[in-house]
């Protein structure tokens, strides 16, 4: 490059700015001709120049020490999106949702909430030089942690041999955890210069609200259990904490990838034993939970999927959530939302509204009956570990198992859905033993045999259920089921639930919808609309009937429903299945991790 007058850059000078001026500047020369031709076009770009531009507007910003406003800044967004989307919308009402309905905008409310939340740029008061001289063969830890209006996620014991206090465990996602400089073991000394060694636990109580901690505590089997949690109603402040370092094991703090379903109800404000409440995880059954940590037995460390909130929180791990029901189950304290795996439901009947047969004979369970991830052979509906199952090419689509209670008449709803896409979706043809009608065909209708071959292939355990109704035997083997898979088209069985011990294999994986009729679902209904809907004179004993059958079906089984589909009338609950088959095929679906476990 020859030399030539070099612009002159003040400190002041904005990068974008600079960047014009050296290109300017570039004059090739005959030694250097390619090599400078392509650094001018490198610095032409009108990319590099819009990033130097972005970067002055960021350095122009950050000298007047922004502040967020609020740090959850995505879920304040979709709160709105949601509050949108139940009514009929204005222009300017469209036009909001479909701004935060954008892909981009997301993501920069993501990022901003992800900076908000976070400290990225600490600063450490200098070591004090008066250090106690029963630490001086040991080595401290100054630690500040700025306030920033969220928990600090960390909880703290007492060692029973040497009354120390020791960090017990530290909640994944949360401040302490973000932050690095909080380790699991590390013995805490002082806070804020304050000695707590040695001390009860009112006394550091104290110590730790003079802090601007706001404090919980709860003793149980003799250990002092301390959860830190900033006070949201006090400006920002900082706290510095003196510590012994523990010896981190780097393997233990990898975050887990264990994903479950959850398989009861859990309220962390109605549970005495767990460490502290606040810091319990609430859940329904159903919920999916990501597991971060199992390092505690007792308390493992979890998120929901789909929850915004970045922190982990606890959950009682399966050991113990079984043991504790074996002991409630001894004490006659059985809770109503967690069952037993061999509860059997009984269906209950209503003349005119009854299926048209019943099963006439139990099973044992399957090797696709639900497994927990450290009790295999737990005899409580607990946790079910899943995964996210696409299918691949050329595998068979999912089985879907239709499950209804009194009043849904499934079988109308299962036909007409099958009558408008039959390239999609097939029918497993039954068997039975009563004589073939002129119109009907071998194979069509149903497979006809003799009573004698029906008895014979019950005791080979062909059928997947069976009944008897007007002295005929009528079954649903998984021969037929197969058949229409083999065609690549998803089979729609209506089925009995206890055939869901023999159903759930990884070989069809099942997708169960339970389908239950909403004439009960509103006390304003009248028994006219009712019976109009069902095709049949109900009353007040039939409606409560079907309240108790549908009730009795969710307490039993709902831990095996993917889905429940309310029946208002027939068009709108075809479409309503319709667009749920499509999610089903075409749509990640949590599954028990052992259907795809190779």
């Amino acid at each position: 490059m020859t030399q030539r007058n070099m612009p002159v850059v003040s400190t002041i000078t904005d990068l974008h700015e600079t960047l014009a001026l050296l290109t300017s500047q570039l004059h090739p020369d005959a030694n250097h001709k390619e090599d400078l031709v392509f650094l001018k076009g490198v610095f032409s770009e009108k990319s590099l120049g819009y990033l130097m531009k972005v970067h002055d507007k960021l350095k122009q910003y950050e000298k007047q020490s922004p502040s967020p406003v609020l740090h959850s800044a995505s879920c304040l967004a979709e709160d709105l999106t949601e509050e949108l989307q139940d009514g009929p919308l204005e222009e300017d009402e469209k036009e909001l949702l479909l701004l935060l309905s954008a892909p981009h905008l997301k993501a920069v409310l993501s990022a901003h909430d992800t900076v908000a939340q976070k400290n990225f740029d600490p600063v450490l008061p200098p070591l004090p030089d008066d250090v106690d001289d029963d630490l001086e063969e040991e080595s401290v830890k100054i630690v500040r942690l700025v306030k920033n209006k969220e928990p600090l996620g960390a909880t703290i014991r007492r060692d029973e041999v040497t009354g120390a206090v020791i960090v017990a465990r530290i909640m994944r996602g949360g401040a302490a955890d973000r932050s690095g400089l909080v380790h699991v073991g590390d013995e805490l000394r002082e806070v804020n210069g304050n000695l707590i060694t040695h001390k009860r636990p009112d006394e550091i109580s104290h110590i730790l609200v003079e802090a601007m901690f706001h404090l919980q505590y709860r003793a149980w089997k003799d250990l002092l259990f301390l959860l830190f949690v900033f006070e949201q109603s006090q400006s920002q402040g900082s706290i510095t904490l003196k510590i012994i370092p523990a010896i981190v094991e780097e393997d233990k703090m990898k975050e887990s990838r264990v994903y479950l379903r959850a398989l009861f109800d859990y309220v962390p404000f109605e549970d005495r034993a767990t460490p502290c409440q606040e810091a319990g995880l609430p859940f329904k059954r159903g919920d999916i939970l990501q597991v971060v940590s199992q390092e505690d037995a007792t308390w493992w460390q979890a998120k929901k999927v789909g929850d915004c909130n970045l922190r982990a929180a606890l959950i009682p791990s399966t050991h113990f959530q079984e043991r504790r029901l074996r002991y409630r189950l001894k004490t006659g304290s059985f809770p109503a939302s967690v069952y037993p795996k061999v509860t059997t439901y009984e269906r209950a009947e209503q003349a005119g509204l009854r299926r048209s047969f019943r099963l006439k004979k139990e099973r044992q369970s399957s090797p696709g009956d639900p497994r927990t991830p450290d009790a295999t052979h737990s005899d409580f509906l607990i946790y079910e570990e899943v995964t996210l199952y696409v299918p691949r090419h050329g595998e068979k689509p999912r089985l879907i198992v239709l499950l209804g209670s009194l009043g849904a008449r499934i079988s109308e709803l299962k036909q007409k859905v099958i009558a408008e896409n039959s390239r999609l979706y097939g029918l497993a043809v039954p068997h039975t033993t009563r004589p073939r009608k002129s119109h009907e065909r071998e194979g069509v209708e149903y497979h006809f045999i003799t009573k004698a071959a029906f008895e014979a292939d019950i005791h080979s355990g062909t059928f997947i259920e069976y009944g008897e109704y007007k002295d005929n035997l009528y079954g649903t083997s998984l021969e037929s089921i197969h058949r229409i898979l083999d065609q690549n088209k998803m089979c729609l069985v209506d089925v009995q639930p206890e055939a869901l011990h023999i159903l759930r294999t990884p070989a069809l994986k099942p997708f169960v919808v339970f389908v239950r009729p909403s004439v009960f679902d509103s006390e304003s209904k009248s028994l006219s609309s009712c019976s109009s809907l069902l095709s049949v004179a109900i009353t007040e004993h039939d409606i409560q009937d079907m309240r108790q059958s549908a009730e009795k079906m969710e307490q039993s089984f709902g831990h095996w429903m993917d889905y429940i589909l309310v029946k208002e009338e027939l068009l709108s609950a075809v479409a309503e299945l319709h667009v749920l088959l499509d999610r089903v095929r075409l749509e990640p679906q949590w599954v028990p991790l052992s259907w795809v476990r190779t």
